[in-house]
């Protein structure tokens, strides 16, 4: 008992360390995640310990400095999502906000058949905007008829590799492309979103490949930080929102934020939890919604399941510009400028050896 405890303090210590290192190797980076539920699991380990066992040798009080100093490193990533933390995002004040509009981000799992399922939550959530991943030909067939006439403006792209992409809006969509920014395949949607006020907004939808088996980070970093720099010079406004495949509290997430200097509503509020909506223990903030500071939060909510892995979540949003000032936003320094750039270029060298590979 007492040597099991030990190899597993060695182990969630390792767990808790090893993502300080700046490295795209995906066994590493798939460390990102579990941050929350490493330092659960280590806190039980060291109780145990303490409770059974006495703590004597120099060797025992050293190694509970360094499972208490993991248990922190831990939790200093996520506490941020807690409530205790002032909210990044500030809500808005108005009781009729009259700019607003509501976007729905739902993965539906492209081998997920509960179509009539999704296509019902959709229709009682009513949004204005929709982002559907990972959708097929056969995802968008069932969903075509009802949500052409529901949405009259769209950007289609229905893939068989899991990284299908499709948008549908009730307001205009102005020069619309869908873009393979790092790797074939593997798309991303630009888009300039007229309100029915006559504001524009840029709206950017991603979800770019997640850490796996013996596939490494380099060209997930590369999309969101090229994303980031582009939404921090577009003309107007951005929302950035998609399955990114990232947790909110990572390296990389939080690189995004300084480059692109937008605002996270979920901090302050909680994690959100998008994803595994299978497996209740294991669950991360996989799907995000990020924008600059001229928007109000005036919701932001995780809908019911309805048979994919991920939940949906639906955020409204108000555009008050006149308010912007009021907002703090993230703010980019020399350092992290440099690391974005040096990651964009890894990433896309990576991209262009798998875009050779897929055409050999």
């Amino acid at each position: 008992m007492k040597t099991a405890l030990i190899i597993l303090g060695f182990i969630f210590t390792l767990f808790s360390f090893l993502p300080i290192i700046r490295t795209p190797l995906w066994w590493i980076r798939i460390l990102d995640f579990p941050r929350f539920h490493v330092a659960i699991l280590l806190t039980i380990v060291l109780l145990a310990y303490y409770t059974f066992y006495s703590v004597d040798g120099t060797a025992e009080i050293a190694m509970i400095i360094v499972w208490i100093a993991a248990i922190i490193n831990e939790v200093r990533y996520v506490f941020n999502f807690t409530p205790i933390v002032k909210p990044e995002a500030l809500k808005t004040k108005k009781a009729h906000p009259e700019n607003a509009f509501t976007l729905m981000i739902a993965n539906v799992r492209m081998v997920n058949k509960e179509y009539e399922k999704f296509r019902k939550l959709v229709l009682k959530e009513n949004p204005d905007m929709l982002i559907m991943n990972e959708p097929n030909n056969a995802w968008y067939e069932s969903v075509r008829k009802d949500f052409e006439n529901k949405f009259p403006y769209s950007i289609k792209k229905p893939l068989e590799n899991t990284y299908g992409m499709l948008l549908w809006s009730k307001f205009k969509l102005h020069n619309s492309e869908v873009r393979f920014l790092v790797e074939d395949g593997i798309p991303s949607f630009y888009t300039v979103v007229e309100l029915p006020s006559g504001d524009k907004i840029d709206l950017f939808t991603v979800h770019p490949q997640p850490p796996r088996l013996l596939k490494n980070t380099e060209t997930r970093e590369a999309e969101l930080l090229l994303v980031a720099k582009e939404a921090k010079k577009t003309k107007y406004p951005s929302v950035v929102a998609g399955d990114l495949n990232d947790v909110a509290w990572s390296k990389t997430t939080n690189l995004f934020k300084q480059i692109s200097g937008m605002i996270d509503p979920r901090v302050g509020r909680g994690f959100f939890n998008t994803y595994n909506a299978q497996i209740p223990l294991f669950r991360y903030p996989l799907d995000h919604v990020f924008y600059d500071q001229e928007f109000r939060l005036v919701s932001l909510r995780r809908l019911e399941k309805f048979g994919s892995d991920h939940f949906p979540i639906a955020i409204t949003l108000n555009y008050e510009p006149e308010r912007e000032q009021q907002q703090k936003h993230p703010v980019a320094d020399q350092e992290e400028k440099q690391e974005a750039k040096e990651m964009i270029q890894e990433g896309l060298e990576k991209g262009e050896e798998r875009n050779v590979e897929k055409s050999e």
